[in-house]
């Protein structure tokens, strides 16, 4: 496995920083600024001056679609290798990816247009997705039930005619509460009586189409990420087009497969992102504070945090390019443990270390003054979104012991849990 960088993605790192140094860092405060005015002003969920306003120029730069692999849709689309050091930069600020079309759940749902929908879809859906004209959801994850494991999932996809008619409440429905949100994706069973893997399917719901409401927003750690957000959706008696089904009853295991690999490590690439940053915010702090006659950075403590945060990420990265090298080169099937695992160790990673560099700013670490309260919380949080870390390493124990035991299971699917 070669993991040096090409000359395209060393060029490209390069733009993307002088990006983020020129345009994205200094708009740091404006961004959050924008959505407290709102706030204050009765309505945070409106989309902020500042990104629409970077879009253009990002994409002007060239640093726009990076997610998607090469095609006749996205010309500039990049290998998962390729992808991984750009994403990283890219999540060391939270707004960062929706400048350059790169963020979540739109980056999935592209992906799953661009694999399983029909031509007629694409037009409709994709386009405008890719042109960052709209935005998106993806409705998988229940309250009634568990739904670390998706079979559990109860939304009923019911054939009437022409349509399908749907009803069911989802939540944590990432960017529904967007204004710009035009389109969800969603899960839900189309046949009770079927295998237990063939029960689910996926179908197209424009989100204006009656019965659709947002019930409210869902906050974590009292962040309600406006105006993206995490939201609670009902469905009651909601009528698709039949054509709107995605490859057909019962494939919704098979297209969740396909959408949930690439933006579990999507989330793992950003986040090695937010733990360097989270890194280099702790090592100015403890340079430029003195307490009990010297400076914070000459306790030992520090010494032996700060060594084990730079082992931590550079393992972190290591298995995050592994994974994505064999994403590319032999498939999401058979990199599913590398996933698996990075999906597990990347956002304990991250949340170690940002929460160490929450130690060393004192208070002022678990304020808004810094960005460390925000990143934990995000951080935290994909420790459940894309299936929870007991689910994946459960799914690695398997695959384990399938090497080594012939009566272990053979064949062990990657979970389909609900994500961003």
């Amino acid at each position: 496995m070669n993991f040096d960088y090409t000359d395209k993605v060393k060029d490209m790192q390069a733009r993307l920083l002088a990006f983020m140094d020129e345009h994205i860092y200094p708009n740091e405060k404006r961004f959050f600024a924008e959505i407290a005015e709102n706030r204050a002003n009765g309505n945070a969920w409106i989309p902020t001056k500042i990104v629409e306003e970077l879009k253009p120029k990002a994409r002007a730069a060239g640093l726009w679609n990076l997610f998607l692999p090469h095609s006749p849709r996205a010309p500039q689309g990049l290998t998962n290798l390729e992808y991984a050091p750009l994403c990283e930069i890219m999540g060391r600020v939270p707004f960062a990816a929706e400048i350059f079309n790169c963020s979540a759940p739109d980056t999935g749902n592209m992906e799953t247009f661009e694999r399983y929908a029909s031509e007629e879809l694409k037009d409709e859906w994709l386009e405008p997705l890719l042109r960052g004209e709209i935005r998106s959801a993806f409705l998988m994850t229940e309250p009634a039930v568990a739904s670390s494991d998706a079979t559990n999932v109860q939304c009923r996809i019911e054939r009437d005619g022409d349509e399908y008619v749907i009803n069911g409440t989802k939540w944590w429905s990432s960017g529904a509460g967007d204004p710009r949100c035009a389109v969800y994706i969603v899960m839900g069973k189309t046949d009770p009586e079927a295998p237990r893997h063939s029960q689910q399917s996926m179908i197209i719901v424009p989100a204006n189409t009656p019965g659709v409401k947002v019930v409210r927003p869902l906050t974590v750690f009292g962040y309600d990420d406006a105006p993206h957000g995490h939201m609670e959706v009902t469905l009651t008696n909601v009528r698709v087009p039949v054509g709107n089904m995605l490859l057909g009853e019962g494939r919704g295991f098979e297209i969740a497969q396909g959408r949930l690999g690439p933006g579990r490590i999507h989330h793992c690439m950003r986040t090695i992102g937010a733990a360097e940053r989270a890194m280099e915010l702790m090592c100015r702090r403890l340079n430029s504070r003195v307490a009990f006659g010297k400076p914070v950075s000459a306790q030992g403590v520090w010494h032996e945090r700060l060594a084990d945060a730079r082992i931590m990420i550079e393992q972190a990265r290591l298995l995050t390019l592994k994974a994505a090298y064999m994403m590319d080169t032999v498939g999401n099937k058979v990199a599913r443990a590398e996933i698996a695992m990075i999906k597990v160790i990347a956002p304990n990673m991250a949340t170690q270390i940002i929460d160490w560099a929450i130690q060393a700013h004192g208070a002022g670490g678990v304020s808004d003054d810094f960005p460390l309260a925000y990143s934990y919380a995000h951080q935290r949080t994909l420790r459940l979104a894309d299936g929870p870390d007991e689910v994946h390493r459960n799914a690695i124990a398997k695959l384990e012991l399938a090497r080594h035991i012939a009566s272990a299971p053979q064949d062990v699917e990657m979970p389909i849990t609900r994500g961003s």
